[in-house]
Parts: C-alpha cells; structure tokens; sequence
C-alpha cells in the first residue's frame, strides 16, 4: 500500500453489472477495514443519485446526491472527493473501492481523484470486471446507451459496444469471473483488446496486488488518446485476430468514405488514427464496435507544427510520433487495428488498400489532395 496517510483507491467498472459486484465484494474479503463506495444512476429520473458505503457486513451509510445542470455523472463528480475525504480522515479505512455505475467511464473519475486528492487519497488501480461469455454479445452492441436504459446523462450518445470497449482499454487489470458458457475464443478476445493489462481471478489474492501496485492517470490518459495509443500488436489465437494495418498514404475521402459501413462492420472492434488527403494537416480518430463508427478531428499532426509549437506538445505525444517518423511525412500516417473472431484479414486489407490515394493521385500533390471531394465534411463538420 501507499504512504499510510493516503488512502488507496481502487476503481472497479464495467458494463457488466454482476461481474462488478463480484469483484467488488472479492476485494473487501480480502482486505480488511475496507469499504465500496458506489453511486447509482438509474435513480437520475427522479433528480438524484443514490449514493451508498458498504462493507462485507452491508451497508454503513446512503444519501442522496443532487444531479447537477440536469447531468448525473456531474452529480457522481461533485459528490465522490467528499465522501473520499471523508473515508480518509476516519482512522478506519484502509482501502477505498469505487465501483462505478455500468456506462460511468473511469477515465474521468480517475483524473478527478488524481487532480483533488490532496495527498489523501490515491488511485492505486483500476479494474475492469469481465464475464467473458459476455464480452462478444457486448462488444457486438451498437444499441445507444439510451436505449438500453444506461445513458448517464441526456446528452448521452456513447453505444454499448463502444463504451465498453474504452472500459476495457482503460483498466490496469483485468478481472475475470467464472462462467460455464465461456470459452476460449471468448478469453482471447479480452487478452487481443488489451494485452498489456494482466488479468486476475474474481476474489483473488492476485488481483488484490493488482489493485492495489499503483496508477499512473496521466500516463492511461494517454494510452486512450488516438496520437499516442499504445494499440494493440498482431495476433492470432483460437480463431480471433487482430490485424494492424498501417500505411504512408493518404487516404482519398471520396473511396474510404464509400467504404466506411464496410469497414465499421468488418470487426468487432477496430481503433487507431488516420490521414485524410484532402485534410492533409489533421489529425483523425478512428473508434467503432457494433458497427457504430466514430471519426474525430483530434488536431494537427506534429509534421504540420512550427517547430516553436513542440515544446507545447506533451512528451508522450512526442515520444510517440518519433517511433513512426517518416522521412517525407512525419508522423502523417495510417494505424488503425482490427480485432475480431473470424476475421477476414485479406479482404480487409485490400478494401483498406483500395481506399488509398493512387499513385497518380499521391504524386499530384498536397496542393491538389485538397481539390479532391470533401466528402467527410458532413461527420467532421456538422455544423457548417
């Protein structure tokens, strides 16, 4: 454990309610004087969320939390670094875990924690509870959130596949629950989507040196940003893969475009970033599961910066564009991962092939790259 002043906090999410609960209460067996602390969010039709402290004997403490501009992760925000405090400053508790509600991500609690713990309380750990017969029907879900009953605010237009891919992707570890009806390409697939993360048994003594080895928040939060990812490698195993494609060529917008339900639909799960020619100088984000697609303008590639402007750019994002620096490009490129049972990895690679510029296009030119139709205008730019 930490400084003996700091109270350790570990972070247990995931869209798979029963599997969290069972880690959840894995970890208070199996370390003493520990509490949970969790806020529900299905109460936010009524104007709060339910907020309750627990222990292996039950519950200590409830309450309510006011939603905050109509916004119940807004309430959860406002509402979690009190109470952590409070857990802090009573003598008593020697771990904290934070079990989060389904579709809350723990990306943003984890920075909140890290940004107003004051030398209390530390996140030592955020764990992602599996059931793995279940990742495939969830990963496969491009229902919204909202009509699933799980949308954590109004404005919610995350999808059940999506979000809990990022769940996944985010954790330190994994924690896997038994069930029956798993097999391997069900495990396979968790190991592919996040294969640095080690995984644990539910209520294990492992997983509790997990949870509790330490978390370094900004170094996750850059593991999710699409120029410095760390993406998953090339793998083959019990009829999953995962296929990484990666090219020097722009893409010309008219062809990928055409080809993007295809491609959306192509793996459970595919991620990474992309270069348009008609948008030489941007850098896009690539993120779909369920065959719901997100594409995002996530700013300049660094070969487009003044070179007054890198001592601006954080390290990592550095650090990651000089692993893949190109002669001519820079960091421009195409990197985008695939990962999904029975996946078609040569027809996929020549649909995303085809999708390139030519050699007659690519040799025209950046000043004429951006002549070529617009044609992602519509999802880049909506407001315009």
């Amino acid at each position: 454990m930490k400084d003996k002043h700091t109270l350790p906090v570990v972070i247990v999410n995931g869209l798979h309610s029963d599997a969290r609960h069972v880690v959840v209460e894995g970890l208070l067996r199996e370390v003493p004087h520990s509490v949970a602390l969790h806020h529900d969010l299905a109460t936010a039709e009524k104007g709060t969320v339910h907020r309750t402290v627990r222990d292996t004997s039950g519950i200590l403490s409830s309450g309510e939390a006011p939603l905050v501009n109509d916004c119940a992760c807004c309430a959860l925000r406002v509402d979690l670094m009190p109470e952590l405090g409070r857990l802090a400053a009573d003598g008593v508790t020697r771990m904290a875990v934070v079990e989060l509600w389904d579709s809350v991500e723990p990306k943003a609690m984890s920075e909140i924690i890290a940004a107003h713990g004051e030398g209390l309380v530390e996140v030592t750990g955020v764990i992602t509870a599996v059931d793995p017969a279940l990742v495939l029907p969830y990963l496969a879900n491009g229902d919204d959130l909202a009509e699933a009953g799980l949308a954590a605010a109004a404005t919610d237009q995350r999808t059940v596949g999506d979000t809990w891919a990022r769940q996944l992707e985010y954790a330190s570890a994994v924690a896997l629950v038994d069930n029956d009806r798993a097999n391997q390409e069900d495990r396979a697939l968790v190991s592919q989507l996040h294969p640095t993360a080690p995984q644990a048994a539910a209520g294990s003594k492992e997983l509790v040196k997990l949870a509790l080895a330490g978390f370094d928040v900004e170094a996750a939060g850059a593991g999710q940003h699409p120029a410095c990812a760390l993406l998953p490698q090339e793998a083959e195993e019990a009829g999953v893969s995962t296929l990484v494609w990666r090219r020097h060529r722009p893409f010309h917008p008219e062809r990928l475009y055409d080809a993007l339900e295809d491609l959306s639909c192509a793996a459970a799960r595919s991620r990474g970033r992309f270069w348009l020619a008609d948008r030489p100088d941007t850098l896009l984000s690539w993120d779909a599961a369920g065959g719901a697609l997100c594409v995002e303008n996530n700013g300049p590639w660094l070969a487009s910066l003044p070179d007054a402007a890198w001592d601006m750019v954080p390290p990592v994002r550095r650090a990651a564009a000089a692993l893949d620096w190109h002669p001519e490009h820079g960091d421009c490129c195409q990197h985008l991962v695939f990962t999904s049972p029975g996946l078609d990895r040569d027809g996929l690679t020549a649909l995303l092939d085809s999708c390139l510029l030519t050699d007659d296009e690519y040799e025209a030119g950046r000043a004429a790259w951006k002549n070529l139709p617009a044609a992602f205008d519509a999802l880049l730019d909506p407001a315009r």
